[in-house]
Parts: C-alpha cells; sequence; structure tokens
C-alpha cells in the first residue's frame, strides 16, 4: 500500500485536516457531500504516480465548522487559498458530487490556478429534465443504497455494509448537517455557475466529466448542461455503475482519470 497520512494543518485562517499519499504531481481530491470513506484502492492507483492531497472538509467531523462559509462557493474560495498556502502549481483537482460542485466553483473564481478538473457526478448546476437526488429527505441507510447501482462491489459493501456505528453514524449526520447548511437552497446548484463558468471555457481549462450509467443522484441532463458551459470538456460514462463509480467499477474509472491526466 502506498503510504499515506493525516496531518492538521493552519491553512487560511482555520484548522484543516489533510490526508496525503503517493508521490509526484499533486492532485486534490474533494469528497463528496456524505464525507470521506478512507483510502480505496482507486486512491491507491492514482497515488503510484500523484501526490493525493485530501482536505476533510470543515464542518464534516474533524476539520472545525467555519460559520463564515454560507454556500460552496465561499468553500471553494476557502480551497483556493489552500492551494496558495501550501505552494501547489497548478494542481489537477478531482472532485465527486457536492466536491464535484466546489471545484467547479473553484475553476469559476480563478482557473488559471488549476492545472484541470475532474468532476465526477458533479452538483452545482440544476438539470432542466430531473430533479438531483435529495439526501435529506431520507434516512442515511436509504441515502447510501440510492448512491450504488453495483451492490456487489467489494468496497462498497467495506465501506457500508454491516451495522453502523454510532461513531459512523455520528460522521454522517454531521455531513449532512453541514452539507445542508451550504447546499440547502437552492438545493445543491447555484444558478450562477453555467455563467461564471465562462471564465474556465475562456482559460480552455482541461475538463473531464465522468457519470455512472445507471447514476439515481444525478441526472444525465446535469452532464449535458455542465458540457454546455465548458464545451473543451471530455465525457466518460462507466457502464453499469451508480453514482459511486470510483468504487463500483474502479478500474474503469482510474483508467479514465489516469487516461485524462496523462
Amino acid at each position: 500500500m502506498a503510504t499515506w497520512k493525516e496531518e492538521t494543518q493552519n491553512l487560511a485562517g482555520s484548522d484543516l485536516v489533510l490526508i496525503r499519499g503517493g508521490s509526484g504531481k499533486p492532485l486534490l481530491v474533494l469528497h463528496d457531500e456524505l464525507g470521506y470513506t478512507g483510502w480505496m484502492s482507486w486512491n491507491e492507483e492514482l497515488a503510484k504516480d500523484r501526490e493525493l492531497i485530501i482536505p476533510l472538509q470543515p464542518g464534516f467531523g474533524k476539520s472545525p465548522r467555519q460559520d463564515w462559509m454560507w454556500r460552496h462557493r465561499d468553500l471553494a474560495n476557502y480551497y483556493l487559498n489552500v492551494i496558495r498556502e501550501l505552494g501547489l502549481e497548478k494542481p489537477d483537482v478531482l472532485g465527486f458530487s457536492a466536491g464535484a460542485y466546489t471545484a467547479a466553483e473553484m475553476a469559476a473564481a480563478n482557473p488559471e490556478l488549476l492545472g484541470s478538473i475532474t468532476l465526477v457526478g458533479p452538483m452545482g448546476i440544476k438539470p432542466d429534465e430531473g430533479e438531483i437526488f435529495d439526501i435529506f429527505a431520507c434516512t442515511i441507510k436509504t441515502c447510501l443504497r440510492q448512491t450504488v447501482f453495483n451492490y456487489e462491489a467489494k468496497e462498497f459493501s467495506e465501506i457500508y455494509g454491516g451495522e453502523m456505528s454510532p461513531e459512523q453514524f455520528e460522521l454522517f449526520e454531521d455531513a449532512r448537517a453541514e452539507s445542508a447548511r451550504i447546499g440547502w437552497e437552492p438545493y445543491m446548484f447555484n444558478p450562477s455557475l453555467p455563467e461564471l463558468l465562462r471564465s474556465a471555457k475562456n482559460a480552455k481549462l482541461p475538463t473531464l466529466l465522468i457519470r455512472g450509467s445507471e447514476d439515481a443522484v444525478v441526472p444525465q441532463d446535469c452532464i449535458r448542461k455542465y458540457h454546455d458551459a465548458l464545451p473543451q470538456a471530455d465525457i466518460v460514462t462507466i457502464k453499469g455503475t451508480g453514482h459511486r463509480p470510483e468504487i463500483e467499477d474502479s478500474a474503469e474509472f482510474v483508467a479514465a482519470v489516469k487516461h485524462f491526466l496523462a
């Protein structure tokens, strides 16, 4: 296994817990609205030639909540300052779901600071057809099962199988509470984002859009609207997977990301 470590640094005015592993050009990984699931096989594969830097989002149970953050745009600007203070030179950014929403806001605010963005099942833009699944209107177990199509995936059972411990439950609920605080109204999208992404479009920021073919959380129309805003983007659909292609078909996911980053 690649060596990874957890560390806490004071960055952009607050303590931030970071998971760091691997070596090479930095790849900033933004977890989804349910929090960091741990170092998985896809992390291991990408860390063979990249340094993965995974901030644990403020308010999700380890990094302290920042009361001034009220929108994903605020979180995005915080992470842009983290990039500056860490001295990262044009890092690539890989974001999942609400983390992809944050990555898109980063690209809209300052595309010149980034090397590329990979958005996996991205929230952030309101679809014209279908709706982004409401993660707050159900129990956490129902929510977790909604995120996958391939229930036989080994790492799905490792992460979410069996009885949930009180500690796991509290972390999930911390994550949902913070996600609700910054993403409730409007629900997990920014009506200005398609127009704000013009700066990333004009900068021709390399972009990859990834979606599981059976994603029940983010409709296909979200990908279409992201591509309208960022026509330079490549699109990869991973067949037979839901909202978590990185654990449902890790090999296809890693191959798509490595091909793009190469």
